[in-house]
């Protein structure tokens, strides 16, 4: 596998707006900045226990991370004591998680795949799908969507949990954007805002006190839309928090959480 050394978005980077280019975005010099953006300590802090506890609470093990990026909820799942798998679309993440958890005793168990690929390049079931970060919004169509989360729904045990992230998106879109950044991206002195903002696109700019900048380009897609997705796909219960909250707001939080159940509760 092929990791880019830069970023390239072409000569007209607001109209890349495909699934596929998501991977050549997380160039090596990116990969490579990614943990001063998210800040380990200060993340940790801020996010809590929610993911650790929605999954012990429900008796889930194994754990499929489907977008692992730097390793940091993979690590921190396998401090708590679960087993995890570690899957990312960009090499030059996959292979910065795998140092990361090197750094902190673990042996991470890396596979590079393709969401919308997962049953072919993996074996097995697993108690729950994590996809966090925002990762989801990386694919702009909506048959990529529906693939993705058809896999993550095969990949899952009879009584799997999936739990998946999105940025509030319906504030960012309606109202304008300002995120506090007090759950993602803690790191000191770094800023993380769209470039450009419309319907079909959410451009964001990374800028990091070396004055370095790096750019993604995120689908923008609403909260109940998303949860129709996950829905369609077959899962029976689904709850949305707001920054990791069961009561909030619309407008306030900066990301959304779904936990999704496979099977429908009694």
């Amino acid at each position: 596998m092929s990791i880019a050394t830069e970023q390239d978005f072409g000569r007209d980077p607001i109209n890349v707006r495909e699934s596929d280019h998501y991977s050549k975005e997380y160039a090596q010099t990116f990969a490579e900045k990614w943990d001063e953006l998210i800040d380990w300590e200060r993340r940790a802090t801020s996010e809590g226990s929610f993911f650790i506890d929605t999954l012990k609470e429900r008796g889930k093990k194994n754990i499929l991370d489907v977008s692992t990026g730097t390793g940091f909820h993979s690590v921190r799942l396998a401090q708590a004591g679960f087993d995890v798998m570690s899957v990312d679309g960009s090499p030059a993440m996959l292979v910065k998680a795998f140092e990361n958890a090197m750094k902190h005793g673990f042996v991470l168990k890396t596979v590079h795949s393709d969401w919308r690929w997962l049953t072919r390049d993996l074996q097995g079931q697993f108690d729950a799908v994590i996809c966090l970060g925002n990762s989801f919004t990386h694919l702009f169509e909506e048959p990529d969507r529906r693939k993705a989360l058809a896999e993550f729904y095969s990949v899952l045990a009879h009584d799997g949990l999936l739990i998946l992230d999105q940025r509030n998106y319906d504030t960012m879109l309606d109202h304008g954007f300002k995120s506090k950044h007090k759950y993602y991206y803690c790191g000191e002195n770094v800023s993380a805002e769209p470039a450009h903002l419309d319907e079909g696109l959410a451009r964001f700019v990374y800028t990091f006190p070396d004055k370095s900048k790096y750019y993604l380009n995120m689908c923008p897609v609403r909260k109940d839309y998303v949860r129709g997705l996950i829905l369609d796909a077959g899962f029976q219960h689904l709850e949305t928090y707001g920054d990791f909250q069961e009561d909030y707001h619309t407008d306030d939080p900066d990301f959304f959480i779904h936990v999704a159940e496979k099977y429908a509760r009694a």
